[in-house]
């Protein structure tokens, strides 16, 4: 059997091991592949078996390689896919559910604690000199943010979602969540189901963990930033289309948002005129809350499983029946 994958190097760029993949047949691993049909095409060449991250598999391509069987998306979200003209050419798609959940809920609260404390700023002015130099025994550069009793909106409630609000709650924050299904077992005095306008107006943080749904496209926008605190900070760690680029831009520069920290942005990789790069406040990712290695090391043990189950003929995490 011939197994392919496309873009291998942003989950395993040398600091894990194939083999458990590479057992099941003859497997290539392409660290990159063009995003156009014909290189994508050519990639997978007769392999049964195709792998891919981010790089794209539309009908266009799946419909040239007859030889594909078996789709594992080495992702949660699976949209780069056609799963439609997949089901019609009974090709199996899996995806890696849950695999990064905390370390992108550990992710999250990096983002927050940072835009509370700015360490990073802070440590380098201490390497620039400026302690060595003070007259005082401490200094800050920017104003010190204490969390407990402030209220953090959470928009999405999926395993992320839940574990953000844990692990918020511990630093004394209240919760406010905005999500299709409310989970009764999550109330609590500290944690409320609400509808969206009331978590836009009464969070002083808000954190997205979201699908990227036509619901929730741009979701971000200057007239929901109107109905928010002056004053709020808002986190992305879940799609960058949920988020209105400029619309945040501007409120970040007018004061009415007073920090943002986005791990993800519109166009991947980031462009050089979006709106954000030049924003006031803002810090920028480059799309890492789901990478540290054990994340990944998930990530892969569950593509394995996948593949054994496809092959034992009861596939699992199939995400077109």
């Amino acid at each position: 059997m011939k197994i392919v994958v496309l873009d291998g190097f942003t989950l395993n760029p040398g600091d894990l091991s194939w083999q458990g993949i590479s057992k099941y047949g003859d497997l290539i691993v392409h660290e990159r592949t063009p995003y156009n049909t014909k290189d994508i095409v050519k990639a997978i060449g007769d392999a049964e078996v195709v792998y891919t991250n981010k790089t794209p598999l539309p009908s266009e391509v799946l419909k040239n390689t007859s030889s594909v069987k078996f789709i594992g998306v080495l992702a949660t979200g699976y949209n780069v896919v056609d799963v439609d003209v997949a089901k019609e050419m009974g090709i199996i798609v899996t995806n890696v559910p849950s695999y990064s959940t905390q370390s992108v809920a550990q992710f999250t609260m990096a983002l927050l604690l940072e835009m509370c404390h700015n360490v990073g700023d802070h440590s380098y002015a201490v390497h620039n000199g400026d302690w060595v130099n003070a007259i005082d025994f401490c200094f800050w550069n920017s104003p010190l943010i204490e969390l407990a009793g402030k209220t953090m909106g959470i928009i999405g409630f999926g395993s992320i979602g839940q574990s953000v609000a844990k692990v918020a709650q511990v630093f004394g924050l209240n919760i406010l969540v905005h999500t299709r299904t409310k989970k009764p077992e999550f109330e609590t005095e500290t944690c409320r189901f609400v509808e969206l306008d009331e978590l836009f107006t009464n969070s002083d943080v808000i954190s997205l963990h979201c699908p990227l749904f036509e619901s929730t496209q741009g979701i971000i926008n200057t007239k929901n930033i109107a109905k928010m605190k002056d004053g709020v900070k808002i986190i992305n760690t879940a799609r960058g289309g949920l988020i209105v680029e400029k619309d945040l831009a501007n409120a970040l520069n007018s004061g009415k948002v007073s920090g943002a920290a986005v791990d993800v942005v519109s166009a991947e990789p980031m462009k050089a005129n979006n709106p954000l790069l030049n924003a006031k406040n803002c810090i920028i990712t480059p799309h890492i809350a789901w990478a540290p290695k054990e994340a990944r090391t998930r990530l892969l043990n569950t593509t394995i499983d996948n593949l054994e189950a496809y092959l034992e003929g009861n596939p699992i995490n199939v995400v077109n029946n």
